[in-house]
C-alpha cells in the first residue's frame, strides 16, 4: 500500500449521494397517487457541530447556588434543525408551503407537516444518510 495523500484530496473522495425517502404515505404525488419522495442530503461534520452547538442552552444548575449555570442539549431542537438542513426537497423555507400549514419557519413546518411517528422515522433516515450507525440510539437520546 502506497502512502500517498492523493486519495484524501477532495476530488478523489467519493461523494455522499442524496437519498430519496417517502417521509409520509399521506403526502401523495397528484399524478401517480404514490407517496411523494423527499430528498435528503448529507452535511459535513463541522456543519453538524455548528447545529449541535446552536441547540445548547444555558440553564440554572439544578440544586446550585444563585448564579450557577450549566449547559443542556435540546435534542428536539437538534432533530428539527438537522432534518430541515438536510432536506433538499421539499423546500421547507417556501413561504407558500409554510402559509398552507400556518407554520412560520422551516422547523415549525416540518413538525407540523409530519405526524410524530413520521417525523421520528424521517429524523432517523436523515441521521442514517449522514453516516450515523446506531440511529435508534441517537433518536432516543435526542428525545431525552
Amino acid at each position: 500500500m502506497a502512502r500517498s495523500l492523493s486519495a484524501f484530496m477532495a476530488d478523489a473522495v467519493e461523494k455522499v449521494e442524496n437519498v430519496l425517502y417517502p417521509a409520509s404515505t399521506r403526502i401523495k404525488d397528484p399524478e401517480t397517487g404514490e407517496p411523494m419522495m423527499w430528498e435528503i442530503c448529507a452535511i459535513s461534520a463541522s456543519e453538524n457541530a455548528q447545529i449541535r452547538k446552536s441547540c445548547m442552552k444555558t440553564i440554572l444548575a439544578p440544586g446550585g447556588r444563585k448564579g450557577q449555570f450549566t449547559q443542556e442539549f435540546d435534542g428536539n431542537a437538534y432533530q428539527a434543525k438537522i432534518a430541515v438542513r438536510c432536506t433538499v426537497f421539499p423546500d421547507l423555507n417556501d413561504a407558500a408551503l409554510q402559509d398552507s400549514y400556518k407554520a412560520m419557519g422551516a422547523e415549525k413546518l416540518i413538525t407540523t407537516m409530519l405526524t410524530p411517528g413520521e417525523f421520528e422515522d424521517y429524523s432517523a433516515k436523515v441521521l442514517e444518510v449522514n453516516g450515523f450507525q446506531n440511529v435508534q440510539d441517537l433518536v432516543d437520546e435526542a428525545k431525552n
